[in-house]
């Protein structure tokens, strides 16, 4: 037996599509009043189901609001709201909505076990290209996320996009920002390494990152980051079985949120638990669900919220034990 992958059994929420940044590859986002914000009361009728169903985790994923906007307010409140409803209900929050202050970032840790935000390149020259109509995607506004998240105690989980326009210099270049964040907080759970895949909505022509290469990025990433940062490719975006095998002999150890729908990337469905468990059980691979904190975190989640982890570390604990007869 290789050894454990991680998945985190998830459901999204995303308050609204609308999003001021115009990145070129975004197969998410939609103009500015064409996207009804989502209600705690629909929210409910989602969420409500989905009890006992075995998901653990609310990914809580939004476009972004401009800071100076008059509905960032609102907007906020209507995060954290969604929040404190999933909380409610059982689940465990994890917010990803672009750049936050200090004070709003300080304000969703006490509703959230963790929290992300994707670095994705932080070459400038992306800001010529594909990141042109992008104001949030300054690489040092997201660095500064990082920096912020591991002063105030958040786990966090960020991550690169491959294939829209940078180098393998910029990979590395990338890796090695994160990594030596990490050294001085020791925050950083994961990074995902998400390979830009062709979508039906995006605006810009952009082919997909050529998946043959992932591999490599595990490899190089695995040698740059510190041994305790678990790396993360979406099984989804993988779709050759012996390409996302590649990765895991090359170091990936996390599937990510597995979810009725990817969000970011909606051309392309999840493969379920049982599809997952076929292709890595033959070589070896155990997949077993996780949650959305990492255990060496636990003790940085504030105390309202380290009941209901402790509850659900109880239930994996309980459901992953093996059965001996």
């Amino acid at each position: 037996m290789n050894g454990n992958i991680t998945y985190s059994p998830a459901y999204t929420l995303v308050p609204t599509y609308d999003c001021f940044n115009r990145c070129s590859y975004c197969n998410f986002r939609t103009n500015i009043g064409e996207s009804p914000w989502l209600t705690l009361n629909q929210a409910e009728q989602l969420l409500k189901p989905l009890q006992n169903s075995g998901i653990i985790e609310i990914l809580v994923l939004s476009g972004e609001v401009h800071p100076h906007s008059s509905q960032r307010s609102a907007w906020f409140q209507r995060i954290y709201a969604l929040c404190e409803l999933a909380i409610s209900l059982g689940f465990l929050p994890h917010t990803n909505v672009g750049p936050l202050t200090f004070a709003e970032m300080s304000q969703l840790k006490r509703v959230n076990v963790s929290m992300g935000l994707m670095l994705e390149q932080i070459t400038p020259k992306l800001l010529e290209t594909a990141h042109l109509h992008a104001p949030s995607k300054v690489p040092q506004l997201r660095l500064q996320q990082l920096e912020w998240a591991g002063e105030l105690k958040i786990p966090f989980t960020t991550g690169l996009l491959l294939g829209i326009g940078e180098t393998s210099q910029d990979w590395r270049d990338t890796l090695n920002a994160i990594a030596s964040i990490h050294q001085r907080w020791g925050h950083i759970q994961e990074v995902i390494l998400q390979p830009h895949s062709l979508g039906s909505q995006q605006i810009g022509h952009r082919d997909s990152f050529e998946l043959q290469q992932l591999p490599e990025v595990v490899a190089i990433a695995r040698s740059i980051l510190p041994p305790e940062i678990t790396l993360q490719i979406p099984p989804n975006l993988v779709t050759h079985p012996d390409i996302l095998l590649a990765c895991l002999d090359a170091g990936a150890r996390d599937l990510g949120g597995i979810s009725p729908r990817d969000e970011v990337n909606p051309d392309y469905p999840h493969p379920d638990h049982q599809t997952l468990q076929a292709i890595l059980a033959p070589n070896g691979w155990q997949l077993v669900r996780r949650l959305p904190v990492y255990p060496k975190y636990d003790t940085w989640v504030v105390p309202n919220l380290q009941g209901i982890v402790s509850q659900w570390r109880k239930k994996l604990a309980i459901s992953q034990t093996p059965v001996l007869y």
